[in-house]
């Protein structure tokens, strides 16, 4: 493992335990080098995924560009990021165990929507935003029906 501050090789892990959840590794690690403390995390990763953009391009999976755009849905919400995180690993889960390799970007949003929609409805109107491609008013109007309306059953 390359240390995140001078590049060095030479790592070792000082720490290791089972994060809360028990998806992954924590490994606490120290650079040799220049002395850097840092933290990386091992997870099971069932298979390889390609997202297919809506363009056509394939390119691979990436669970943390994916828990970033989450991340930025929820900036500035009161949302634990236990939860988050557990959404995030569920959302993988689902795609990984779908048994296709291939992932169209669509499917994709379409889970993180349906997983802000239960943490946060402000997170959920502002990745709608971006994931829908809002042009004016009515697009979010039209969404906060859509959580009006389900939140009356």
């Amino acid at each position: 493992m390359r240390c995140p501050y001078c590049g060095g090789e030479d790592t070792q892990v000082k720490d290791s335990r089972p994060t809360e959840d028990g998806t992954a590794i924590r490994r606490r690690r120290v650079c040799s080098t220049c002395g850097g403390r840092f933290t990386t995390f091992e997870r099971v990763q069932l298979r390889e995924l390609t997202v297919v953009k809506r363009s056509g391009r394939r390119v691979p999976f990436d669970r943390d560009k994916l828990a970033r755009s989450v991340e930025v849905a929820l900036r500035k919400r009161p949302v634990d990021p236990e939860k988050v995180e557990r959404m995030v690993n569920g959302i993988v889960r689902q795609l990984e165990s779908s048994g296709e390799t291939e992932v169209p970007a669509e499917q994709v949003g379409k889970l993180v929507m349906e997983g802000l929609k239960g943490l946060d409805d402000v997170a959920y109107v502002r990745f709608a935003s971006v994931y829908r491609n809002f042009r004016d008013a009515a697009d979010f109007s039209s969404v906060l029906g859509e959580l009006s309306s389900d939140g009356d059953d």
